[in-house]
């Protein structure tokens, strides 16, 4: 252990760092190959709108100007979109970002944050790096309707005197699992007025289902709820890195007091506004997913794998076996997934919803692999 080591916090030193999905660039010049297919980080294969390109290549923004400070122009679209008001609504650097901001405000050592298992590899991260506690919620088992999901009736039973954050990812990175409506209200009601409630919509503008909640809805009943959404998916925006989260007034004003000044770029502001707008090119995202969705879940199934049921735009996909042999092989394929170890899932790979071509790549890709091993 060097000197630096001990001089970090507690919460630091048992901290791991955050994995990104390895990037095709870096495959690339590693194995020296080219067309390589990248399904790892739960990107949009659209990518961003052809409206978010015009507006960033029209723009006549002076990157030597700070950026507004307060997003007005992005917040007065989202609110007329979401029929909130504009003050409830805080921006960030991507939606984790307001996840770190949200435990700075809300936690610190002798305070506990409660998730589940097998949920966003950030909550532990943000919860840990304020010399808080992480309360870990063992997931719904495999004979569960939602095996791999949040188990509401075993959060209930983790919450003590300590606990200040709940953290409910709906639906939940890696496994795609999600929470209806009905259980997920049932457990807000129940849930003490002084414990604040992060319900992360990431993949929201994906999901189908019928009992699937806008939680927005709520935020008047519940003034102890935040809801954080993300550009980064359906909206295509990942590489801008630009979420936003809508609460009551009164938490938004706290979080504006620890969010750092300027922490969305002008261009990131202007493409999120106009991505916004494009409704129908996030139809086109949506459509090609939940298509996506039903070609690879038939093809795994037929092939004696299980997944776990998903509503985002991501696969968890069971290989009954140790996943690192069958991830490191569909590499030389040129093919990146996500092998998910790091949650508890050592049999498993997350895939996300590609193109059709890149669907088809993986599922040959695995037959090969499989066939040799």
């Amino acid at each position: 252990m060097n000197t630096f080591h001990k001089l970090a916090t507690p919460g630091v030193r048992q901290l791991k760092p955050y994995q990104p999905g390895k990037s095709i660039e870096d495959l690339e010049r590693e194995l020296g190959l080219s067309n390589v297919v990248k399904l790892a980080s739960n990107e949009s294969p659209l990518g961003p709108s052809p409206r978010v390109k015009q507006a960033i290549g029209s723009s006549e923004i002076e990157i030597g100007r700070y950026p507004d400070g307060n997003g007005h122009r992005l917040k007065w679209e989202l609110a007329k979109k979401l029929g909130v008001q504009a003050q409830q609504i805080s921006l960030g650097n991507g939606s984790s970002d307001l996840l770190d901001i949200i435990a700075r405000v809300f936690l610190q050592s002798g305070c506990e944050a409660v998730f589940s298992q097998h949920a966003f590899a950030m909550y532990p991260i943000v919860t840990q790096a304020v010399g808080a506690a992480a309360r870990v919620v063992p997931a719904l088992g495999a004979d569960s309707d939602m095996p791999g999901g949040h188990d509401l009736a075993a959060f209930g039973l983790n919450i003590n005197a300590d606990s200040r954050l709940v953290f409910i990812a709906n639906p939940n990175n890696p496994t795609g699992t999600h929470l209806a409506e009905h259980e997920l209200e049932v457990f807000l009601s129940s849930l003490p007025s002084n414990i604040v409630c992060v319900i992360d919509e990431a993949y929201f503008e994906y999901v189908d289902a019928p009992d699937y909640p806008n939680s927005l809805q709520w935020l008047d009943k519940f003034p102890n709820l935040i809801v954080t959404r993300t550009f980064s998916k359906a909206y295509g925006l990942a590489g801008l890195r630009v979420g936003y989260c809508v609460s009551s007034i009164e938490i938004a004003e706290l979080i504006n007091r620890v969010r750092q000044p300027f922490n969305v770029n002008s261009y990131a502001l202007i493409a999120a506004e106009a991505a916004l707008l494009d409704e129908s090119h996030l139809e086109k995202s949506v459509n090609l997913n939940t298509q996506g969705l039903v070609y690879l879940s038939e093809a795994i199934r037929s092939r004696s794998l299980d997944i776990l049921p998903s509503v985002g735009n991501f696969l968890c996909i069971d290989l009954k076996r140790p996943v690192e042999p069958i991830y490191r092989a569909l590499l030389r394929c040129g093919v990146i997934v996500r092998p998910i170890q790091n949650y508890e899932l050592p049999n498993h790979i997350r895939v996300s919803v590609g193109t059709k071509e890149d669907n088809t790549i993986f599922i040959n890709a695995l037959d090969r692999v499989l066939s040799n091993d």
